[in-house]
């Protein structure tokens, strides 16, 4: 069971990273004008980038970056959550697997990870093919992005000192980019993923002519089959579809496409 957590004045926070850049993390030390603000107002027992005097006791939020990719990652993401109240995933990786789980699912991920790093590379791990970490632990809250928007961290980050969920937009990049007045990469023909991807970065990409790469997660009611059969039109190949879909959310945006068309 998860803890019974006394009332205190401040809140006990920790931040953690597994597999991946640690980006996520580095965003939130970064914004400098909100780091002391930040660190005065809840008591941050784990943060390892950014302290050295970390603890393993109870929490009443745990931030969580990264996706689990070995057995040793497991225990620990699923004893963090034991001693925690609500925990949040903070960027794609720890959210749908990121890029190193692009393959999720597909065949073959033992003979994969030995071409890359051969027979005896983990001496005191044991690895397993990568995944977000709902695959593990219950997740509370899902803040996405590759890497996540400090502004929307800070204002996650308020509300559940306040134990009240924060709610963020749920429209697709496409809206952003009409609201900037850009010009549809899918109208010229380009693979861009802002109608299936959640608003949020202010459409960056578009805005600079690159299309949108889905680095912001699935947004909930995502058309896949329209989206699917509009890049078909297109001649996109079944294979060019799949591995932009895969890119950055793992298996996010794969799963309701195969129960659309089936196993692919």
């Amino acid at each position: 069971m998860r803890s019974q957590l006394v009332s205190q004045e401040k809140k006990s926070v920790g931040l953690y990273g597994f597999t991946g850049c640690n980006g996520d993390q580095l965003v939130i030390i970064h914004s400098e004008d909100q780091l002391l603000p930040f660190f005065d107002s809840a008591n941050i027992k784990s943060f390892s980038l950014a302290k050295s005097d970390n603890d393993n006791s109870e929490l009443d939020l745990a931030f969580v970056e990264g996706s689990i990719s070995s057995q040793e990652q497991a225990e620990h993401v699923k004893a963090i959550r034991e001693r925690t109240r609500y925990l949040v995933a903070i960027g794609n990786c720890a959210c749908y697997g990121g890029i190193q789980a692009m393959e999720l699912g597909a065949k073959g991920w033992d003979q994969r990870f030995r071409k890359v790093y051969g027979d005896g590379f983990f001496i005191n791990r044991t690895p397993i093919e990568s995944k977000p970490i709902d695959v593990f632990v219950n997740v509370d809250f899902y803040l996405p992005g590759c890497p996540i928007d400090a502004r929307q961290f800070f204002y996650c980050f308020a509300h559940f000192l306040q134990d009240d969920e924060p709610v963020f937009p749920d429209y697709p990049v496409c809206a952003e980019c009409r609201w900037r007045e850009n010009d549809c990469l899918l109208l010229k023909g380009e693979l861009c993923l802002g109608p299936l991807t959640a608003a949020g970065c202010g459409a960056r990409c578009p805005s600079h002519n690159l299309t949108c790469l889905g680095c912001w997660g699935p947004m909930k009611e995502a058309n896949i089959g329209a989206e699917f059969n509009l890049l078909k039109e297109k001649d996109y190949s079944l294979e060019e579809i799949k591995r932009r879909f895969r890119m950055h959310t793992g298996s996010g945006m794969m799963k309701p496409l195969k129960k659309l068309l089936g196993a692919l």
